[in-house]
């Protein structure tokens, strides 16, 4: 059985070369061809064209496997001490700063490592240019954010990464029982602050005992097999054009950087069922039907479980206020921004003060002109 173990390592992909000159290439993004700067070749990328049929892996015969039979890839290596992200170095590049938490990083010589290879990706389809100019959009809109922060965006500090990402298909079925609520309506006497008898209608709920099956095909539920980035914001950079995946290919991994896998495959399942549930349960309450529902017990068998190991594109940027690390992330192909913030204390604060003075005057001025001395 393939080792998905947790790693804490940097990887450097090797040199990508020009088939005229021999220099190196980088991969322009929304591009299929690689052309170089020295002697102007196109150097087409292999299949980049060619429509894929993604192959599932079994999941249970793989778990069950214990011959390796995926391909591997020899990388060099760099442990971050600070934060223990996985990303590459760029080819010739010797040193540089993790992009998850901007601690220097240096690549030891010697230092190389054995890692499953993924077997497909989605290219860079926004380049960094149009990548910043989406980050400062979202920057202006942050209220109450510290004018560091505004200042940070005018220094170009994003990095390209690939991250690595489980997808999963499952057939769920999903036993439940609950309670279904319907609302109904009585009529109620009441007296008034003036003594006065009135009516008025107030809702009451009534409550059945219910039970049932439902049925879910799930089909490439993501599920990122790092560590390094909060899962909140990766998922908000949902959805993904996975129907363009195109076979791996360190083509277009040259000129950006890449994570390890830090999330086996078995992990990546158990938080692949979270999000299956939460949709389960949406259907759930449906089948219950009512105005309202309660879901006491539920339980989901899988079946049909199959996975794929893949690459996804992310512009990613760590920020550094009063000591701690912010992270922004750029969604590669669509510019979907997402990220953590800070909040500026005297803005905030300015802010009540200015909110308590107004209503404090406004107080004033209707006292005064109450008791008629307006």
């Amino acid at each position: 059985m393939e080792d998905f173990s947790e790693s804490t390592q940097e990887v450097e992909h090797k040199k990508i070369k020009c088939k005229d000159c021999g220099a190196n290439l980088t991969f322009e993004p929304g591009k299929m061809s690689m052309s170089c700067q020295y002697c102007g070749s196109m150097n087409e990328i292999a299949d980049a064209a060619v429509p894929v049929a993604a192959e599932e892996i079994d999941f249970e015969v793989f778990i069950s496997s214990q011959v390796e039979s995926s391909e591997k890839m020899e990388v060099s290596v760099v442990k971050c001490d600070s934060c223990g992200a996985s990303s590459t170095l760029k080819p010739n590049v010797t040193s540089d700063s993790c992009p998850f938490c901007s601690t220097p990083l240096v690549l030891r010589s010697g230092s190389t490592c054995s890692i499953i290879k993924p077997k497909y990706l989605l290219p860079f389809a926004i380049d960094r240019k149009k990548a910043f100019d989406e980050f400062k959009t979202w920057l202006k809109k942050l209220w109450w954010a510290p004018n560091d922060l505004k200042k940070f965006a005018e220094n170009d500090k994003l990095n390209g990464m690939y991250i690595p990402y489980w997808t999963y298909d499952s057939s769920t079925t999903s036993h439940y029982s609950g309670m279904r609520g319907d609302h109904y309506y009585v009529t109620v006497s009441y007296t008034d602050s003036n003594g006065r008898s009135s009516t008025r209608q107030e809702q009451r709920t009534r409550w059945t005992p219910v039970s049932g099956t439902v049925f879910e095909a799930f089909d490439d539920v993501l599920v990122a097999a790092s560590h390094s980035l909060p899962h909140e914001y990766v998922n908000a950079l949902e959805p993904w054009d996975l129907s363009n995946l195109a076979n791996f290919n360190e083509q277009f991994l040259s000129g950006f950087r890449s994570e390890q896998y830090q999330l086996d495959v078995k992990e990546g399942f158990e938080k692949a069922k979270g999000r299956m549930d939460e949709a389960i349960r949406v259907s759930c309450r449906r089948d219950i039907g009512g105005d309202v529902q309660q879901i006491l017990s539920l339980n989901t068998n899988h079946s049909n479980v199959t996975f794929k190991h893949i690459l996804l594109p992310i512009w990613l940027s760590a920020y550094k206020y009063k000591s701690k690390i912010y992270r922004f992330m750029i969604n590669g192909r669509t510019g979907e921004v997402q990220g953590e913030r800070p909040y500026s204390f005297w803005k905030i604060f300015f802010a009540i003060v200015t909110t308590l003075a107004v209503i404090g005057g406004g107080i004033y001025v209707y006292y005064l002109y109450d008791s008629g001395q307006l």
